[in-house]
Formats: structure tokens, C-alpha cells, sequence
């Protein structure tokens, strides 16, 4: 199995990094990120969405769905621009999109691949047997390990631990191409229980667990306060477990903890917004999931009056009003990408042969 999570990715795109410059002509985007809707049907208590002090989030409106008449133009935008790879993700819970078959399977038609991000509540029926056999890969959300503490942690009724290891249990018997992973948050609460979890997953058949850290502020040092008390502890436990669980056919990834990268940013443009953009639920397009529903300093247009290919190739200077030594100085999952492509924008040209 090779590598899943590498910042690296991105210079397999050679020619679209070198058209991320302002002064080069656009290249259609890579990857995009779709939240179609954004009602969930769990409460979960460390959902960046839906917490006060994080700035992600801050502009969402709980009734907004993308139309579908409004999806299917942009699924014929993504086809006709050679957008690459689509995932869905919230806002929401995109499996209670009720067009969210439909939409995957016109993609899949058409040589897009498609993957999700998922709380595994839905995972059942039609869309599941479909994304497992079509889908490149599928990543469920968790930050409980029992019954109780999934009431606790989600405000679920109690039962819903044991129905979404068992939809696991399930999407891995249709044995088919999409990758099932696990992205488990961990937080004051569950972190003594990170051993467990990853024993009851790679038990039956998920693939691939991401271990990572809940984010409660915009602010690098109050993250790492919250987290002082267990952080070595858990990373001990990380450790110790990926030495006796992980193997070829079970890859543990540990992201925890990895505050300090995440936030403070020198830079003043962000060249991952043209390589991986987000439509949101309310129709508007953001600089990336760290900024989606933030109206004054992630919007980067709205598709409520164009289209998505006429936004995206109209006016360049859209992916330029963001600074993040400026606007940025919050969690940013592109950040490490970010670095690397600046990083390799900054070469002399002239003096590229002396390797």
C-alpha cells in the first residue's frame, strides 16, 4: 500500500503549480471539496462548524443545501474543466444529500473520481454498495469507542457506536475498490481509550486510521494548553499501539499532536486555493475547508448568479485577496503544502541544474 498522506502529492502536478503565480494564466483545479448540505444528524462535540470560538464555521447557515438542479451544472463544470477528484464533506453530513447517488454516479461516468468524509450513520443500502464498489475512498469521522460515550461525545440516542461499527463491518464485506478509513479526534475526553479504538477498527477490516487532535481555538497556544495534561501520554499510547497493530493491510497515520505547524503562516498568498477550492452548501466558493463559511476573509465568490467554470476562469485577482501572514492565523490543513510549493516557486531558475 503506498503512502496516503503526504504533502508531497501535489508535485505529481507539475504544470498546475507552475500556473499558480499571478501572473501565469489559470489552471482549472485539481481537486474540489463539495459540502453539499449542511444539516447533520449528529451533534458532535468538537465539530469546528458548529463550535463559537473557531472562526470556521462562523457564517453557516444549519438550512442550506445545494439545489439540485444547482449540482447537476456544477457536476457538468467539474467534467468539462478536468477537474480530477471530487470529495464531499461537511458543513453537514453529506450522506444526507438526497442527491448525493446521483451526483456520485454522473462523476464516476465521466472518469472523476470521488470520495467522502462521513460520520458512517448512513452508510447503508444503495449508496453504500456504490461507493464501495466505485469510490476511491471513505473516511469516517469518530471520537467515541462504546455506546455511552457516543451519547456523550454526540448527543446520539444510545446504539449508534454499535450501528456504525457494524455499517463498517458491512461496507467492507462488499469488498470492493474504495478504501475505508477512519479519522479518529481525540480530546480530553477519549484519549486514554486510543488503543481500544484502533483495535476494535483494524478488527473489522477499516484500512486506515487517522489519529488526530480535536481543535477548540483559533489560537495555537490554547490548543496546546487543552491538550498538555495527555498529550505525551496519548503519543506514548500512539506509539505503542502502531508498533502492534498496524501492518500492510492496516496503516496507522499519526497527525497528533501537530498544532504549531498548523497556525502561524509568513507567507502572503495561498497557492492551494487554486489547486484544491471548496463549494459550499451556500453555494459560495472558499479559499479551502478552514475558511468555508467565512464570509469576510474565505469567500472567494458565489455560484448563485454563474456558474462554477465562469467563476473560476473569469478574474484571477479572486485567488490573491487573501494574505495568510494576515487573514490565516488559524488551523490550515494546507499549510505544510503551502510551504513545500512555495518552497519550490522560490528556485533560481537559472541555477536549477546544480542539484
Amino acid at each position: 500500500m503506498g503512502q496516503l498522506y503526504s504533502s508531497m502529492k501535489i508535485f505529481h502536478f507539475k504544470d498546475k503549480i507552475d500556473s499558480t503565480p499571478a501572473q501565469q494564466p489559470i489552471q482549472a483545479p485539481i481537486h474540489l471539496r463539495i459540502k453539499p448540505t449542511n444539516f447533520c444528524n449528529h451533534n458532535c462535540r468538537y465539530c469546528a462548524y458548529r463550535m463559537d470560538s473557531l472562526q470556521l464555521g462562523k457564517d453557516m447557515r444549519i438550512r442550506d443545501s445545494i439545489p439540485h438542479d444547482k449540482m447537476r451544472e456544477i457536476v457538468t463544470d467539474i467534467i468539462d474543466m478536468g477537474v480530477k477528484a471530487v470529495t464531499f464533506s461537511g458543513g453537514g453530513e453529506p450522506f444526507c444529500y438526497p442527491y448525493l447517488l446521483e451526483t456520485v454516479k454522473r462523476l464516476h461516468e465521466n472518469g472523476v473520481k470521488f470520495a467522502s468524509l462521513s460520520n458512517g450513520a448512513l452508510l447503508t443500502g444503495e449508496i453504500a454498495e456504490f461507493f464501495a464498489a466505485n469510490g476511491h475512498w471513505l473516511r469516517v469521522s469518530m471520537d467515541g469507542w462504546s455506546d455511552d460515550s457516543y451519547t456523550e461525545l454526540r448527543g446520539v440516542k444510545s446504539g449508534e457506536f454499535t450501528k456504525i461499527m457494524g455499517n463498517l463491518e458491512h461496507f467492507v464485506r462488499y469488498n470492493g475498490f474504495c478504501r475505508l478509513g477512519v479519522s479518529f479526534i481525540i480530546n480530553a475526553i477519549n484519549h486514554s481509550h486510543v488503543p481500544e479504538i484502533l483495535e476494535q477498527l483494524r478488527d473489522r477490516g477499516v484500512r486506515s486510521v487517522k489519529v488526530t487532535a480535536c481543535v477548540v481555538s483559533n489560537q495555537a497556544e490554547e490548543n496546546r494548553a487543552y491538550h498538555a495534561p495527555f498529550c505525551q501520554a496519548t503519543v506514548d499510547a500512539i506509539h505503542e499501539a502502531t508498533a502492534r497493530l498496524a501492518g500492510p493491510d492496516f496503516e496507522i497515520f499519526n497527525d497528533y499532536p501537530n498544532h504549531d505547524t498548523l497556525f502561524q503562516k509568513k507567507y502572503t498568498w495561498c497557492p492551494y486555493q487554486q489547486i484544491l477550492a471548496v463549494v459550499a452548501a451556500d453555494l459560495g466558493v472558499y479559499s479551502c475547508q478552514d475558511k468555508a463559511y467565512n464570509l469576510e476573509n474565505g469567500l472567494l465568490g458565489s455560484l448563485r448568479e454563474q456558474s462554477l467554470k465562469e467563476f473560476w476562469f473569469k478574474d484571477k485577482k479572486a485567488f490573491f485577496r487573501i494574505n495568510p501572514s494576515r487573514d490565516c492565523q488559524h488551523h490550515c490543513t494546507a499549510n505544510a503544502k503551502n510551504l513545500a510549493i512555495h518552497d519550490y516557486l522560490s528556485v533560481d531558475r537559472d541555477h536549477l541544474e546544480f542539484v
